[in-house]
């Protein structure tokens, strides 16, 4: 289960006028083509060289299959059965679980085949989890395997690393393997009753072929051939993603069963003995300025849109559609999301880093010093709620009634506490030093759009007002996720979307074996991972929930991340779209969705 990063302060500035205002007249004659926006451009199709990049993951998860799937319409959530025939088996300690493919499910068709038909079978989601250790690939979201400890697969790793060879996929180990042609075995080496999501994402759990793999080496990136709905008819990167449905998907008809809400019923009815997928091709732009996404969707360029924080007071004033959009027959879906948007200060940098008091005392006025509340109405359009700690709503771990520093505003207090540990102006200049004397100036990355510069400009001024001074360091969404991995970020910020309903994710950020993956601080308190392995390890209840408590009160009191808020999204569809409902976690959902001649 990956919890796929996404940018907040979205990408590098756009033209005057998104793609879309240049094509939307222009419809594919006799197709259906869906038509979406991004805010930031992807990185690759490859599932091991994402690093969580919530758009990469995205696109591939309606490209490849994972052996389960969420039901579209069940709320609560519930998994069921994808390419799986059932439910997998799983043993009585919980540590091992048996999946079976269905027979007849086809990748679709590629050179790499050589112009035979290829089945899926067990081995290539074998083949597909042993990726994620190959060293060559050096994946961000290995460690979502390595904290379930599967046996012989880590030491498969290091002998590659330690001998400079290739990996070897070929070599037998018991923490997977298949066990007949569509039959395979997942062993865990520890206790993780939530494992059983990760069958559900495909981002680390989705079936490639090794010949595909192997034909294209290097740039498999941009080659991703799977058995899903859809398949990647051309890409223009970080400009334009078209897939089209796939002549060798199997075709599905939705069988869940849907909500109460209204609107669940709605699409249940729309989908009843219909075949998926609804759309023959979906067209994806990069936009990354709000503006001209904006712009587009109300020239008719994209079917739905998420409304920018800037735009919400134009689109619901008082948390009403507008006039203006309702008597043009578009509908509006308002949804809390399973999601925070935090900054990160690097644990390991010299300013910002460290475990001592006065450390620790700087990150805390910082955090003092930043008014949620005016951050969510000036970036965010007022659709969010002030977070106090790192576990979103909609997953085990979040408490309601939970208060905690991380959402107070105190500038006061936040200039007492630099007073109190030598963070003072030496120089009569107006701006603290650091103890030592030395000028106190700290720097945040950023990407460069509008809402980047309006999020920057709140901070400038914040900080200011308690005497500190702050720099940007502007740089690509991808040269970021870079950066942080090679830990030569000060600051930076993002959010983190959950793809399950398992909190224990949102504390394994902090986790000191995670750092260089999802451990972007690099937080590394031995008391706090001693919490976090004991949570992994229990199961749902209010013991576990007991530890979690415990292990946010320590992020609190370090302050490695200063977690902002949790967003709600505003959703606008056009008249002639059908289908399209947001899901809590998955992410496999563009098949659903139809659009009507107009």
């Amino acid at each position: 289960m990956s919890f796929p990063r996404r940018a907040f302060l979205q990408g590098a500035a756009a033209g005057a006028l998104a793609p879309g205002l240049l094509h939307a007249a222009t419809p594919d004659a006799g197709k259906k083509v869906l038509r979406i926006a991004f805010p930031a451009p992807e990185s690759t199709f490859d599932p091991p060289q994402t690093n969580s990049d919530y758009y990469s993951s995205t696109l591939i998860q309606q490209i490849l299959e994972a052996p389960l799937s969420y039901d579209y319409l069940a709320r609560p959530v519930r998994l069921l059965p994808n390419t799986a025939a059932a439910m997998p088996e799983v043993s009585a300690d919980g540590r091992s679980f048996t999946v079976r493919i269905k027979p007849g499910i086809f990748f679709q068709d590629d050179p790499a085949f050589k112009g035979r038909r290829r089945e899926l079978v067990a081995e290539d989601y074998v083949y597909s989890i042993k990726r994620f250790y190959d060293p060559q690939y050096n994946s961000g979201d290995l460690y979502l395997y390595e904290q379930a400890k599967l046996p012989g697969l880590s030491e498969l790793r290091q002998q590659a690393l330690k001998n400079r060879t290739p990996f070897d996929y070929d070599a037998p180990v018991e923490g997977v393997r298949a066990l007949d042609r569509y039959t395979f075995r997942i062993t865990l080496g520890d206790d993780d009753p939530r494992f059983i999501y990760r069958f559900a994402d495909a981002q680390i759990m989705g079936a490639v072929a090794r010949e595909v793999v192997e034909f294209y080496g290097k740039d498999i990136g941009a080659h991703p051939v799977g058995t899903g709905a859809f398949r990647l008819k051309s890409w223009r990167r970080a400009s334009r993603i078209e897939l089209e449905r796939s002549p060798s998907y199997r075709g599905t008809v939705y069988d869940g069963t849907p909500g109460d809400d209204p609107d669940l019923q709605r699409v249940a009815a729309h989908l009843k003995g219909r075949t998926l997928p609804l759309a023959d091709e979906v067209h994806v732009d990069i936009v990354e300025e709000d503006q001209p996404r904006w712009l587009s969707f109300l020239n008719g360029a994209y079917d739905f849109l998420a409304v920018p924080g800037t735009y919400i007071p134009l689109a619901v004033p008082h948390g009403e559609l507008a006039p203006y959009l309702a008597k043009r027959g578009i509908r509006m879906q308002r949804h809390q999301q399973a999601d925070m948007v935090m900054s990160y200060f690097y644990m390991e940098d010299p300013v910002v880093g460290g475990y001592t008091p006065e450390k620790v005392a700087l990150r805390r006025a910082i955090g003092l010093a930043q008014d949620q509340q005016a951050y969510i109405r000036h970036v965010f359009g007022g659709s969010g709620t002030p977070a106090q700690s790192t576990i979103p709503p909609f997953t085990s771990g979040h408490d309601p009634d939970y208060v905690s520093e991380m959402s107070t505003y105190d500038p006061a207090r936040a200039k007492a506490l630099l007073d109190l540990y030598g963070y003072t102006d030496l120089d009569g200049d107006g701006w603290r030093e650091l103890p030592s004397g030395q000028p106190l100036r700290l720097r945040m990355a950023s990407m460069a759009d509008q809402r980047s510069r309006g999020a920057n400009d709140l901070l400038r001024r914040q900080l200011a007002a308690i005497g500190v001074r702050i720099d940007f360091e502007i740089a690509t969404w991808s040269e970021l996720l870079k950066k942080t991995r090679a830990g030569t970020l000060q600051m930076w910020g993002y959010s983190w979307g959950a793809t399950s309903p398992d909190g224990g994710f949102f504390l394994g950020i902090a986790y000191g074996p995670n750092a260089g993956d999802s451990n972007d601080p690099r937080f590394n308190l031995p008391a706090f991972d001693e919490l976090f392995r004991r949570q992994q390890r229990l199961p749902d209840g209010p013991e576990r929930e007991a530890v979690m408590r415990q292990a946010k009160d320590l992020l609190v009191a370090y302050m490695p991340f200063k977690v902002h808020m949790h967003r709600t999204i505003t959703d606008l569809v056009q008249p002639w779209t059908e289908g399209y409902l947001r899901h809590p976690f998955m992410r496999d959902l563009w098949r659903f969705i139809d659009v009507q001649p107009h």
